[in-house]
């Protein structure tokens, strides 16, 4: 275990007591593992920024508090490591809180807990639920600015919403798959994670209204409640074709996209045309191998830079306002997917 970092240090990220640290450094009891895996996990964490520590300037210490599968957390993660340093000379450390299958009271207490110990700013991915927003609320009221990522809570006192405009993402796999289809017959399944969360519900609200001025005639079979998981929307997927044989597209809104894949050969069939969302590792093989036809997509690294700069400005640290233009969604196919993925 690192030692590069003082106990204070090490305290700070991981959000618990110096006494803590100091028993999880030397392997003493009276730790739970969930909270000694938090102290490890910090080490790694300012290991990951040790470049940004080293620099000088005005100091941000932020949390990025995420509800959302693995490949999410994995890509808001390298995204922000790969951006932090990018920000000179504000210096930025961040303290991250990632979970699948989170409840909206365990996300509330982690919001409350760093309205408790301070934060010069939140960034967050949650479900569109009040208890969620009063917790943002309090955190506007402390002086701690909140900005949404991908998903929104337009009630609260958030300081900016970041990510795509999720209707017009809706609206285009709409398009594409109405253009690709064209006048054949069948319905497409619309598969989402989580019915509270902001931006697959905008995406979906999008797709239909697009879909009914395209294709009025087309069925919309809507598969709610995946957690964007690959054996959740697998068994969903699977009992959709057990009863819909005219089933032909799929519009994948919240992930879990090799479950699809499988459902689909699992009755022999293959979907004529396969839309989903973001360049996850999985998306990208099955773009390669031609089973997802398309990936609407946009740029974490523009995402993440822009929650700070936002952040900055809501200290007074950078001037102008940045929370207003909606990142740019790209189409890509396997015959453009960019370059680094």
């Amino acid at each position: 275990m690192s030692r590069l970092f003082s106990v204070r240090e090490i305290a700070r990220q991981a959000g618990v007591s110096d006494a803590t640290v100091d028993r999880v450094l030397h392997g003493r009891g009276g730790v739970r593992h969930s909270t000694a895996a938090q102290v490890r996990q910090a080490i790694k964490d300012l290991e990951a920024q040790g470049a940004q520590l080293a620099l000088s300037g005005r100091r941000f210490m932020i949390d990025v508090v995420v509800d959302a599968p693995e490949r999410f957390q994995r890509e808001v993660r390298k995204a922000l490591e790969t951006e932090l340093p990018l920000l000179a000379p504000a210096v930025f450390r961040a303290r991250f809180q990632l979970h699948e299958r989170w409840n909206a009271a365990a996300c509330v207490a982690e919001l409350d807990r760093i309205l408790v110990r301070g934060s010069q700013g939140v960034i967050l991915k949650a479900p569109d639920v009040p208890e969620i927003s009063a917790a943002v609320d309090r955190l506007a009221q402390a002086g701690i600015p909140v900005v949404t990522l991908v998903t929104d809570l337009p009630a609260s006192r958030r300081t900016a919403y970041v990510g795509m405009d999720n209707r017009a993402a809706g609206a285009t796999a709409a398009y594409l798959i109405s253009q690709w289809l064209g006048g054949s017959p069948g319905s497409v399944a619309v598969t989402v994670s989580n019915d509270f969360f902001r931006g697959e519900e905008e995406r979906e609200m999008g797709f239909r209204g697009a879909m009914r001025s395209m294709a009025v005639a087309r069925r919309v079979e809507y598969l709610p409640g995946s957690d964007g998981l690959d054996a959740t929307v697998r068994d969903l997927l699977g009992t959709l074709l057990d009863t819909d044989p005219s089933l032909s597209a799929v519009y994948s809104i919240g992930g879990g996209n090799k479950g699809i894949v499988a459902a689909f050969h699992a009755a022999g069939r293959a979907p004529a045309v396969f839309i989903g969302h973001d360049l996850y590792p999985d998306n990208i093989e099955l773009l390669r191998a031609g089973r997802l036809n398309a990936v609407l997509h946009h740029d974490f690294r523009y995402d993440v830079r822009k929650c700070c700069r936002i952040i900055m400005q809501a200290h007074g640290a950078l001037a102008g306002h940045d929370g207003t233009e909606v990142s740019k969604i790209d189409v890509v196919t396997r015959f453009n997917i960019p370059v680094g993925y």
